[in-house]
């Protein structure tokens, strides 16, 4: 269990934050081109997703785990950092703090300048755009559960477990609110969740070219405060300069 839930907390904050942007996309398609365009569009990205699971899934569980460990942990880490730099200069106020409510606006005012003139049942540039958000915000999300439950059953089930419990929250919300996420803590989540990708991301890649972790696994909490200390001095650095130099 302890394992599970290890799995089941980066996957499920990761999971929260990428369907919180997809939540956003089917939204502002609904507001735009109607609940059945943006309903069918998100249904054909899930069975995309699906059709790519089962095809590829087994083929990647057969990789053997150092190449896979040297591969999935190098990405884990350029995905990790990307977000944790973002967050880093967000903080810092060099880059303004990522608005859902402005991403929607921005999608709605897009769909209206593209949609056809003759109103139809069912928009094709709605169903395109809703399925393109679902499927490019699902496959980060498969690629992040796969990563954290390789060569583990108890693993998987934590990771895929932290996913739906994610889907769920974002979708009771999104269906009660009807609105884009606006309250949700998005940057500090994004700093939480690239601490922790860039950790395991880290470890794996350490794990892949032979290299032994002083506390086996347990590594991954000394390498968090890594992350967390080069995130605070990262924080402190930008602001200094943003000071020093506003332009």
């Amino acid at each position: 269990m302890i394992v599970s839930w290890a799995s089941a907390l980066p996957s499920g904050l990761a999971s929260f934050v990428e369907f919180v942007e997809a939540l956003t996309i089917v939204l502002a398609v609904a507001a735009v081109c109607g609940w059945k365009s943006a309903m069918t569009g998100a249904a054909a990205g899930v069975v995309v997703l699906c059709c790519l699971v089962l095809a590829l899934g087994p083929l990647i569980l057969r990789i053997p785990t150092a190449w896979f460990q040297i591969g999935v942990g190098t990405l884990l880490v350029l995905f990790g950092t990307r977000w944790l730099r973002k967050a880093i200069l967000r903080s810092a106020g060099v880059l303004a703090m990522h608005d859902e409510a402005a991403a929607y606006s921005k999608k709605v005012a897009a769909l209206s300048s593209t949609r056809s003139s003759q109103a139809a049942a069912v928009s094709r540039e709605g169903v395109i755009t809703a399925m393109n958000g679902v499927f490019v915000e699902g496959l980060e999300v498969i690629f992040i559960v796969l990563a954290i439950a390789h060569g583990s059953q108890s693993k998987l089930m934590g990771a895929v477990f932290g996913a739906i419990v994610a889907f769920v929250l974002v979708a009771l919300l999104g269906f009660a609110l009807r609105s884009p996420l606006t309250r949700v803590p998005e940057n500090a989540l994004k700093m939480m969740v690239g601490i922790i990708l860039s950790s395991l991301g880290t470890l794996w890649v350490g794990e892949g070219i032979g290299v032994t972790w002083p506390l086996g696994d347990r590594a991954v909490v000394l390498l968090a405060v890594f992350y967390v200390i080069v995130a605070w001095a990262g924080v402190q650095m930008a602001a200094r300069l943003r000071a020093a130099r506003p332009a």
